[in-house]
């Protein structure tokens, strides 16, 4: 029986299960990253729930496994060592549960930074714009007057799936035949954005072709529709 009692996190959200990995966080796009990673790869894991409507990422508990108080974060009982880690930034947790199982990551050393080059992409560039176009054309950006940073956002996100666009001309995957974490990671922000965002209109979703046909490919994959739905929303 693991010991997760260093972790003033499970006093908030009690571990039933301390040698599984203990993932908490939400269906967002940021946090599917980590469900579907686990999905796929099979590791037995528990997921918590963080409403953060509710605030609970900035209470000490959580704050305590990721100052910055954001989902997605994990704690692996079987960590490097056999001893429990901890561990914040869906970028860095796909990376970790890719190197733990050998999956989804090329053993081959130029293919394995030409994948961490496109999560990297995802977490500076798509994640953070696409976001921001969500804010200011469903949230409560919308209600600014100025629409400057709007068209901002909408013209880089536009851009951004341009890039995207060209970099799967000929590849089913984004490197090519093999489905990566940066698939994985990409997957579920193109999908927020035409989907729960609705802005496939501003950003001109219509006209683009390898991209929609890409998430299709993805979204068809059961592990990544088990994983959109985790952890399950009261």
């Amino acid at each position: 029986m693991s010991d997760l009692s260093a972790f003033p996190i499970t006093r908030r959200w009690p571990a039933q299960h301390p040698d599984r990995i203990q993932l908490y966080s939400l269906p967002t796009p940021n946090g599917v990253k980590v469900s579907i990673m686990l999905e796929e790869t099979g590791l037995t894991y528990e997921p918590h729930l963080i409403d953060i409507g509710k605030n609970e990422t900035w209470g000490p508990e959580f704050l305590s496994l990721n100052p910055n108080g954001k989902i997605p974060a994990i704690i692996d009982p079987d960590g490097p060592g056999g001893k429990p880690l901890g561990l914040f930034e869906s970028g860095a947790i796909l990376l970790y549960l890719a190197e733990k199982t050998g999956r989804f990551l090329p053993a081959d050393a130029a293919a394995r930074y030409e994948t961490i080059q496109w999560v990297f992409f995802q977490m500076a560039a798509i994640g953070p714009m696409f976001g921001q176009l969500g804010f200011f054309h469903k949230f409560a950006g919308r209600e600014i007057e100025d629409k400057r940073p709007l068209e901002r956002y909408r013209a880089e996100s536009k851009r951004l799936l341009g890039v995207l666009e060209t970099r799967l001309e000929g590849r089913d995957w984004l490197m090519g035949a093999e489905y990566t974490i940066a698939d994985i990671a990409t997957l579920g922000w193109v999908r927020n954005l035409v989907g729960f965002y609705g802005a496939g209109e501003l950003v001109d979703y219509a006209s683009l072709k390898q991209v929609p046909a890409w998430l299709e490919r993805g979204l068809a994959r059961p592990a990544v529709q088990r994983g959109l739905e985790i952890p399950k929303r009261g």
